[in-house]
């Protein structure tokens, strides 16, 4: 499970005084604590779709950070910020591309907007992003 693996790494980079990895995983092993008491009241249990879902959040919110520094010229805190997408970027799996949304697509029995999209999310959470589905399945409508 990708939280058992981040919880090691944070480990390692404890170990390693490697600050950066850890103020990341810090970050990601706290929102993943959240998301497993949410998802209790509900007697479910965090999955990898789930964290890869916290990952794809905080990627995002990394490169707004980015950009905030970047353009208050603090490009020390921007190369810093980097670093820590780079760590978590790792454990993040290979989105598809075009070409493979379009052979799953073309694929599929039932090609409406509805009945795709239905699958996608079913199927290829966090391993697809969802507009660029939209995108290819305009190219068969």
């Amino acid at each position: 499970m990708i939280l058992d693996d981040i919880k090691k790494a944070n480990m390692v980079a404890l170990k390693e005084k490697n600050q950066t990895a850890r103020n990341i995983y810090s970050i990601v092993m706290t929102k993943a604590m959240i998301e497993t008491v949410k998802k209790r009241e509900k007697n479910e249990e965090l999955t990898d779709v789930d964290m890869v879902a916290i990952l794809q959040k905080t990627l995002k919110e990394l490169t707004d950070e980015a950009d905030g520094y970047k353009q208050a010229g603090k490009l020390e805190q921007a190369q810093e910020v980097e670093k820590q997408k780079e760590v978590i970027s790792q454990y993040l799996p290979q989105m598809l591309s075009e070409d493979e949304i379009y052979d799953i697509i073309s694929k599929q029995e039932d090609k409406s907007i509805p009945a795709i999209m239905k699958f996608f999310k079913a199927n290829y959470a966090g391993k697809v992003e969802m507009n660029k589905v939209s995108m290819v399945l305009k190219k068969f409508n």
